[in-house]
């Protein structure tokens, strides 16, 4: 029926092929921008790999305030008071804010461990408020009225800093007073815990091993991480405190302050452990967060980048920074005009074009090198891990769906609430998230779009082998493996945890 659906339409309807081609070709181009972009990281790495931060006088020992925002983190919140009330730092000079926003157990787990380290001597707090207004941004603004600290370092709920956190950041503020932010790099838990897993923390390595230390040390613009860094007090407070109005509270404050001539220190030999989500609901909450707040930050402070005196190439590089999410509706185009482009091949006519737009394979080689040195900058088995790369492209293609939407629920200003990533305390292979609440058990309307296109695609993957169009085969697979393995997944986590609901949850 599709088959001759399209047929069809090239027979009767010219302009049909002319109007898919045009827009592959857009598709493509924008694909191939912010993929060549890869290159321009590559570069950038290898030229200043070498470069070390200047190592900073020890000993200062200012007063630090750290804060911990919490929503509903019952598995993981004692972990995490423990670990900064092992902070390898002089108690009289440490504060503890537990910024505890949660309406279930948690309240009592966190009070309770707050008791406990205040008999012990800390000055720990634990600050409840009322309601979440402003949700993470709102509960790091009311901390920050009552905090005694000059500077505040903030940890979500999965994180493990380790004793020597801020002996290793705090001496880098005094180094230069403009330093707003000395950001370490996430490390993973739960890396080898299950192949998704090991996608999303090739994917954050990406991010933490080349993009930050690469704009750090070019003198671009990066952001605060959100969580596994320090701020200095008088920059947050110049650069007009958190904002709520965006879902990424800490790219926002971060482009704020730069545009105000702070600088941020990036550093990649001192690590933050974390968890990552492991399941996949959960890592879809996420990542639409990340997304569509990235939009909406891109949305608010572009026009600013570009009135700012702040030198061209920099424009540029925040330009690229702050829209990089724009490639998913494009990535989901080109998906769907995959298919068609199959019969347009067949019918002949537009050689030269197919020719010329082999060029855009450049794009796939400029992430597939941007990704191969992160790994090998980090893991001594990094070959074995550079294996996982094409379930990787295909993850990121299966995304597209969940990350579409958010892109345009950000840029048509639909505001949604918070909601956080749950976390289960998952740190070795035998631990389970399957006996744990938080996991979201409905299936919404993406994962029906989401199936669809998987269908779509093996069909693109069909016709491809029956034409013998053998170069499109990898990319139709891809597409296919990926839409499947996301909708598949999502449909699995959300009938389990419902199963597990049912059944009431161990505490």
């Amino acid at each position: 029926m599709t088959t001759a659906f399209f047929r069809q339409e090239l027979v009767e309807n010219p302009w049909f092929s002319d109007f898919v081609l045009i827009l592959y070709f857009i598709s493509l181009l924008i694909l191939f921008t912010f993929g060549a972009h890869g290159f321009v990281m590559v570069y950038h790495y290898l030229k200043q790999r070498k470069l070390k931060p200047d190592p900073p006088v020890p000993g200062q020992t200012p007063m630090v305030t750290v804060q911990l925002p919490l929503f509903n983190e019952l598995y993981v919140v004692r972990r995490l008071i423990d670990a900064v009330c092992a902070l390898d730092y002089p108690k009289e000079k440490l504060e503890i804010q537990v910024l505890d926003d949660s309406v279930d157990e948690t309240r009592l787990v966190a009070a309770d461990a707050v008791r406990f380290y205040s008999e012990q001597g800390f000055n720990i707090k634990h600050l409840v408020r009322q309601d979440r207004a402003g949700f993470k941004a709102g509960a790091l603004r009311a901390g920050l009225e009552k905090a005694e600290g000059e500077f505040l370092a903030i940890f979500d709920a999965d994180f493990v800093p380790r004793p020597d956190f801020l002996r290793k950041t705090i001496p880098y503020f005094y180094q230069d007073p403009k330093i707003a932010v000395v950001q370490t790099r996430w490390e993973h838990l739960n890396r080898d815990y299950s192949l998704l897993t090991r996608a999303q923390a090739m994917a954050l390595d990406g991010h933490f091993v080349i993009e930050q230390d690469v704009r750090n040390k070019a003198g671009f613009f990066i952001n605060f991480n959100g969580t596994g860094g320090v701020w200095r007090r008088s920059a947050i407070e110049d650069a007009g405190n958190w904002h709520s109005d965006t879902l990424t509270e800490d790219l926002d404050l971060s482009y704020r302050a730069q545009l105000r001539g702070w600088k941020f220190k990036y550093l990649s030999d001192v690590t933050s452990p974390a968890e990552l989500p492991s399941e996949l609901n959960a890592l879809k909450t996420q990542q639409f967060r990340w997304t569509k707040g990235a939009i909406e930050t891109a949305r608010k402070l572009l026009p600013e980048v570009w009135k700012s005196d702040i030198p061209l190439r920099v424009k540029i590089h925040s330009t690229f920074h702050l829209t990089n999410n724009i490639v998913f509706p494009f990535i989901l185009l080109a998906g769907l005009l995959n298919v068609p482009l199959i019969f347009i091949k067949q019918h002949g006519g537009h050689e030269l074009y197919f020719t010329l737009m082999s060029v855009f394979v450049l794009a796939f080689i400029g992430s597939f090198l941007f990704y191969l040195f992160s790994q090998k900058s980090v893991y001594p088995d990094w070959k074995r891990r550079l294996l996982l790369f094409p379930l990787f492209m295909a993850g990121s293609m299966g995304f597209a769906v969940n990350n579409s939407r958010a892109v345009f629920e950000g840029l048509f200003r639909r505001k949604s609430e918070f909601v956080r990533t749950p976390k289960y305390r998952i740190e070795h292979k035998h631990d389970s998230w399957l006996q744990k609440k938080y996991a979201p058990s409905k299936i919404n309307w993406v994962v029906a779009i989401e199936i669809l296109f998987a269908v779509y695609c093996f069909f693109g993957v069909i016709s491809s082998l029956y034409y013998l169009e053998l170069a499109a085969i990898p990319f139709q697979l891809l597409y296919f493996a990926g839409f499947a393995f996301v909708s598949t997944l999502s449909i699995r986590h959300a009938l389990r945890a419902r199963k597990i609901r049912h059944n009431g949850p161990a505490e």
